[in-house]
């Protein structure tokens, strides 16, 4: 397999990279403790951080809406939730992840929701590797 399209396909859905390459069980493993991770922190009120961005007309003008907004810590919630990128896109699709504020749980639900995203990014890397022959 392309190290290249595992490293995608594990992006895309956990686990999947290592399907791909007939890791089974590292692949299954991957997938349950993504998507329980995921499943308990919005479970908990967690939120799934959109880019936020203001009708730009050129590119730098992308940029500096990145870093204009009154919290740029919400840009780095937006790169750990896109870890998760079909999750991520259905969140956007059928309006689940917006965080219910008022729950004392709120924050570690969005703790949890970003953590299995970063993980995710490290799951498609060793997919990645991997594939790569760089490790077994």
């Amino acid at each position: 397999m392309k190290p290249y399209a595992c490293l995608l396909a594990g992006w895309l859905f956990p686990g999947l990279g290592h399907l791909l390459q007939k890791k089974f069980w590292r692949g299954a493993i991957f997938l349950v403790a993504v998507l329980a991770m995921t499943g308990m922190g919005l479970a908990m009120g967690g939120k799934i951080y959109p880019l936020y961005i203001e009708k730009p007309q050129t590119l730098l003008e992308i940029v500096t809406n990145l870093f204009k907004k009154e919290n740029p810590l919400a840009l780095l919630a937006f790169l750990a939730d896109l870890g998760n990128l079909l999750i991520y896109a259905l969140s956007r699709f059928l309006s689940f992840g917006q965080g219910a504020l008022e729950r004392s749980t709120f924050e570690f639900g969005t703790a949890y929701v970003a953590g299995a995203g970063l993980l995710n990014y490290l799951i498609a890397l060793d997919a990645f590797d991997i594939a790569r022959g760089k490790k077994k």
